[in-house]
């Protein structure tokens, strides 16, 4: 039966069934569309990754002798739509099978389920054999249980995986090592330079301009450094294990102006693209630290797993479990419009202003910069969730609306209501001072609560707090910091709140 297999940019599993089978009928379909370059404004180098990873395996599928369309961006067959370029190919090859892999956007499954339903020839789904869960699982997990608390799964994962366990036991008798991966990194040890490429993606780069792509960030396009092959990822894997576990722990949620990547992975695109296994990742690591125990601490690789098995695989299932509905999340009522320096960087707090250049420039920023930095500002500033998922799906290079509409409308912007956090992350200066350098080169004053020269989120901190005091009154983990809001001086308050309706009103003069 003549089969046409449907491979998608983020489906690049090298160790799929399919690539073992005895194939000779069957036609491999890997596309560049503006379907997928125009859904989000996105990072120039996310579109040059994926059409570069892209590129790469419909080659490996060609070399391993599968039969293969590989349609460009400027390809004349090309009808930069997902179903029409199926359909086409169907008619052209009379093609009798349609097969895909099960897609892992929300939007694509409906387009996908469409498009079966339009064809009249038969068409399967196969699971892409790469994550550590079902789609349902984790729905089933809290079935019973009133909360969602990522622990419980993360513990779940560790058991019925067998990671990290002594028989029943956590290994080193604890299941969390969080308390001691906080540590603000000032100089030492050394962080060694990144296990950088220096690929040259002009080729890619002038086929994305000569068709008006909308893209935005920096790109060296001589020099391009980010893994877009299995072989590339594997050396990154390795680099990591040898060169920066030791110290990823500790640091994990450090921040420095002055480094890009600290002693973090730089994994996330290649686990995205399914060019590494996620339990490929997990052992390497383990195994690298039981065979260097003696200079590697626990905390340091149960970090790392628990973003992995627990973070990861966490949010992939409240996905599944949550979509579309979660699309439309805004329970805090945020309507405020994002800065514009969230797309130019340009504003005086330097917190910011390093956290927004490193992702122009890099199209990376780790979870703490996404979390605590642009995330906290947009969260105090009280920006619509709808405008803080587009910046934050095309800025970063991992995003895929999977992971990064739960990060970010649930961990990052409390619009989910708590269903993934159990309270809003929102802080004050004082925590950006403590886990980082910015402080000390800013402009503002992170000691000063009002003022021109205060730090803007100190007023914002308790500005929000006073504002949405209703939404967290039945919330324990707020009770503290709701009972010193109404213990302040009710002056303090209101110029706290004057303050913070001016960065609000103009954030980028601040």
């Amino acid at each position: 039966m003549k089969t046409l297999r449907l491979i998608l940019g983020d489906q690049l599993n090298h160790k799929h069934s399919w690539y073992r089978c005895n194939d000779k009928d069957t036609l491999y379909f890997i596309a560049e569309m503006r379907q997928e370059t125009d859904y989000v404004r996105h990072h120039i180098q996310k579109v040059v990754a994926f059409f570069a990873a892209m590129e790469a395996f419909a080659q490996w599928l060609r070399d391993s002798g599968k039969q293969v369309i590989h349609y460009r961006l400027d390809h004349p067959d090309n009808r930069q739509h997902l179903g029409a370029n199926v359909a086409a190919l169907i008619e052209r090859n009379s093609i009798e099978k349609f097969e895909y892999q099960l897609p892992d956007e929300y939007r694509l499954e409906q387009q996908l389920g469409q498009l079966c339903d339009d064809l009249s020839i038969p068409c399967e789904a196969f699971d892409t054999e790469h994550f550590l869960t079902r789609r349902e699982e984790l729905g089933e997990f809290f079935a019973d249980k009133k909360r969602l608390l990522m622990e419980s799964f993360y513990r779940h994962m560790r058991r019925k995986h067998n990671i990290l366990m002594e028989g029943d036991r956590p290994a080193a008798g604890k299941w969390n090592f969080d308390a001691s991966n906080r540590k603000k990194w000032k100089s030492q040890p050394q962080i060694p330079h990144e296990k950088g490429f220096r690929k040259d993606v002009r080729e890619i780069l002038a086929r994305i301009n000569n068709s008006s792509v909308d893209t935005f960030g920096n790109i060296d396009p001589e020099h391009f450094n980010w893994p877009t092959t299995r072989e590339d990822s594997l050396k990154v894997l390795r680099y990591f294990c040898d060169k920066l576990l030791i110290h990823f722990g500790d640091y994990q949620d450090a921040m420095d102006p002055d480094e890009v990547y600290l002693f973090h992975s730089r994994l996330s695109f290649a686990l995205n693209s399914k060019l590494l296994h996620p339990r490929e990742v997990i052992d390497a690591v383990i195994v690298h630290w039981q065979q260097n125990q003696k200079i590697i601490s626990i905390n340091e690789v149960e970090g790392f797993v628990r973003q992995i098995l627990g973070w990861r695989e966490y949010m992939r299932g409240l996905y599944w479990r949550e979509m579309p509905g979660y699309a439309r999340c805004n329970r805090l009522h945020n309507h405020n419009k994002l800065p514009d320096f969230y797309w130019t960087a340009e504003t005086q707090m330097n917190c910011l202003h390093h956290a927004i250049r490193n992702s122009l420039d890099h199209a990376y920023a780790h979870h703490i910069q996404r979390l605590m930095i642009s995330g906290n500002f947009a969260l105090l500033t009280q920006v619509h969730p709808d405008q803080v998922d587009q910046w934050y799906l095309g800025i970063y290079i991992d995003a895929i609306q999977w992971v990064e509409i739960t990060n970010t409308r649930g961990m990052s912007q409390f619009a989910d209501g708590g269903l993934v956090a159990t309270k809003p992350y929102i802080s004050s200066g004082s925590y950006i001072r403590k886990m980082s350098n910015y402080c000390d080169g800013c402009r503002y004053n992170v000691q000063e609560k009002t003022g021109d020269n205060a730090c803007p989120f100190n007023s914002l901190y308790w500005n929000f707090l006073a504002e949405k005091r209703a939404h967290f009154a039945n919330n324990p983990r707020m009770t503290m910091m709701l009972s010193l809001l109404d213990k302040m001086d009710a002056e303090e308050l209101r110029r706290l709140k004057i303050r913070a309706k001016q960065v609000i009103h103009n954030p980028d003069s601040f």
